[in-house]
C-alpha cells in the first residue's frame, strides 16, 4: 500500500510525501536495507510527542476552564498514554502501512502497541513540519474528542473494581474474578465483553474497547445491582 493511499485514510495531504514515508519507517526496516540515505521515524517521534502534549494541553485548557491543574494533568496523561495513541493508530490502520523489517513483522510488529504509538507520534511530527500547528490541530481534534469521551468514561469508573472487591470481601468473603466472554470487531477496533464472577455466579457483564475498560464496566454494573438491591448475597464460593 502506498503512502498516498494512507493519506486518504488520514484525510490529510502532505506537501512533502517523503516526510510521511519517514514517519512510517521503523528502525528494523533500516537495519535490513543497504541504503544509507534511509532515515527511521525516531526523530519525528520525538517532535510529535512534544507537539501532541501541547495540542492536548491547549485543547483541555479551553474545554475545561474550571478544572484544576491536577485533574487536567491526569486527563492529558490518559489521552497521550501509549495505549491510547496505539488505539488511535489502529483506528487509522497505521500498522498496515508501517515499513518494518521482516523479523519485526514476523514477531507481530505491525500490531505491537509501542510501534503503533511511536508511528502515530512520528506522523504528528511529520505533519507539523509539513503543514504547521493548525494542520495538526485540525487533524487531531476529532480523534481527541472521541478519545476524550472514552478516557473520561474510564476515569469515572476507575475505582469500580476496587469498590466491588471491598464490598464482596466484606459481605461474601470472596474476591471478584473477571473472565473474557467474547470479542467482536476488526483487529484495529475490537470490543471486549467481560463478566464479573462472585463465587460461582456471574453477576454482571460489561463491554469496552480494552479488557481493562470492559472489566471496569462489569464491576460498575455489579455495583449498580447491589445498590438497587437486586443482588443475591447468598452467593457460594
Amino acid at each position: 500500500m502506498s503512502p498516498r493511499e494512507f493519506e486518504k485514510i488520514l484525510n490529510v495531504s502532505f506537501n512533502d510525501g517523503d516526510l510521511l514515508v519517514q514517519a512510517l519507517t521503523h528502525r528494523s526496516y533500516i537495519n535490513e536495507q543497504n541504503d544509507e540515505s534511509l532515515t527511521d521515524n525516531e526523530r519525528l517521534e520525538f517532535l510529535g510527542d512534544a507537539v501532541l502534549d501541547f495540542v492536548v494541553a491547549d485543547m483541555l485548557f479551553d474545554a475545561f476552564p474550571d478544572m484544576a491543574e491536577g485533574e487536567l494533568t491526569r486527563l492529558r496523561s490518559g489521552l497521550v498514554r501509549t495505549e491510547s495513541l496505539a488505539e488511535l493508530a489502529r483506528s487509522l490502520r497505521v500498522g498496515e502501512f508501517l515499513r518494518i523489517g521482516k523479523g519485526e513483522e514476523n514477531n507481530g510488529g505491525r500490531e505491537r502497541t509501542n510501534n503503533l504509538c511511536r508511528a502515530f507520534e512520528a506522523i504528528i511530527g511529520a505533519l507539523y513540519i509539513d503543514s504547521g500547528l493548525e494542520a495538526v490541530r485540525e487533524f487531531l481534534t476529532p480523534h481527541l474528542n472521541a478519545l476524550q469521551s472514552l478516557v473520561m468514561e474510564e476515569a469515572l469508573h476507575k475505582d469500580a473494581r476496587s469498590r466491588l472487591q471491598e464490598w464482596s470481601q466484606a459481605n461474601l468473603n470472596v474476591t471478584p474474578h473477571y473472565r473474557l466472554v467474547a470479542t467482536s470487531g476488526p483487529d484495529h477496533n475490537k470490543e471486549f465483553l467481560i463478566e464479573v464472577v462472585l463465587g460461582s455466579e456471574a453477576v454482571a457483564s460489561g463491554r469496552g474497547r480494552s479488557k481493562q475498560a470492559a472489566s471496569q464496566a462489569a464491576a460498575a454494573a455489579a455495583l449498580a445491582l447491589i445498590k438497587a438491591g437486586r443482588f443475591d448475597q447468598e452467593t457460594e464460593d
